[in-house]
């Protein structure tokens, strides 16, 4: 067993219930002690009977799932540590239905507290740098595989899919959006948005990434339809083994991504490249995932609307 890795026996051995994992997750999320989500102080807090606190400025009773993904959960907070776990360490995710048989909740809350998992997973607004490989795939199902009714007789291609625009930092991060159009206006947005100032791109040779070098980046591309794949170091290979591994997981895990639904399965995928990458240990990969769950409630009328 590498020295980085947590079994699955481990972990259960340091969350053996509700109350480890909710010790845990305060020590992660109140590192200074218990802070009100309300008005955000932790002066003069009291605390009470099965983790829940009163804060005696704002008169608020709270927990430590107020105000994160865990917020009105029935799900015991082991089995959420738990299914953090399994997400973060499943190489092309985990489905709702494995999910549900393994911390015995039924398939409907398993794709819940999923797609809550999923809402942890974005929000790193960190800039990449240095080198960034560039290029956008397109997801969704096959037309000539489609039911005739669901059939939009609208060409081949890109029709019916869903664009998704794929930033990757040379040995660092990833970074991975959906996008509504593949023009170069929208794509040159996101660059400016995710890449630091002075970069170097790397791109293939089309023409929506013409116009994206000059005075913010320099920009070099390799020619795919040349037959050119690696030029030096002008490539963006890695990239693509990103789009490869997203496929795999939401072809062969997950069947069916709506586009509705798609930016938190890219979330995902991309924090298991980065926050939850298999080169830091797991209690470090784990801390950060509870760190992403702060702040960020989703309700079940919002996920279904």
């Amino acid at each position: 067993m590498s020295k980085s890795t947590i079994s699955t026996f481990e972990l259960f051995k340091m969350f053996p219930d509700q109350d480890a994992a909710r010790t845990y997750l305060e020590g992660r999320l109140w590192p200074e002690g218990p802070k009100c989500p309300v008005c955000g102080l932790g002066e003069r807090i009291t605390a009470r009977a099965g983790g829940y606190y009163r804060c005696n400025q704002c008169k608020e009773d709270f927990t430590v799932r107020t105000g994160t993904i865990f917020e009105r959960s029935h799900v015991p907070l082991h089995k959420w540590v738990y299914a953090m776990y399994l997400l973060m360490t499943a190489r092309k995710g985990i489905s709702s239905l494995q999910l549900a048989k393994q911390i015995g909740i039924t398939q409907k809350s398993a794709w819940f507290v999923l797609h809550r998992l999923r809402e942890a997973c974005g929000g790193n607004l960190e800039k990449l740098q240095g080198i960034v490989e560039i290029d956008e795939t397109y997801v969704g199902g096959i037309e000539g595989n489609k039911h005739e009714h669901k059939k939009l007789k609208a060409g081949r291609g890109a029709v019916g899919k869903t664009a998704v625009l794929g930033l990757r930092e040379r040995g660092g991060r990833t970074r991975a959006k959906v996008i509504k159009a593949t023009d170069a206006g929208t794509i040159t947005d996101v660059i400016v948005q995710n890449v630091e100032v002075g970069s170097m791109l790397h791109t293939d040779e089309a023409a929506v990434y013409g116009g994206i070098g000059g005075l913010f980046f320099s920009h070099d591309t390799i020619n795919h339809s040349a037959g050119e794949y690696v030029r030096d170091d002008v490539t963006t290979n890695s990239i693509e083994s990103v789009f490869a591994v997203l496929k795999r997981g939401l072809i062969g895990v997950y069947h069916h991504a709506s586009a509705k639904h798609l930016p938190r399965y890219v979330d995902e995928f991309s924090f298991r490249l980065n926050e939850g990458n298999v080169k830091h240990h797991t209690m470090t990969r784990l801390d950060s995932f509870v760190k992403g769950a702060a702040g960020k409630r989703l309700t079940y009328k919002a996920l279904i609307h």
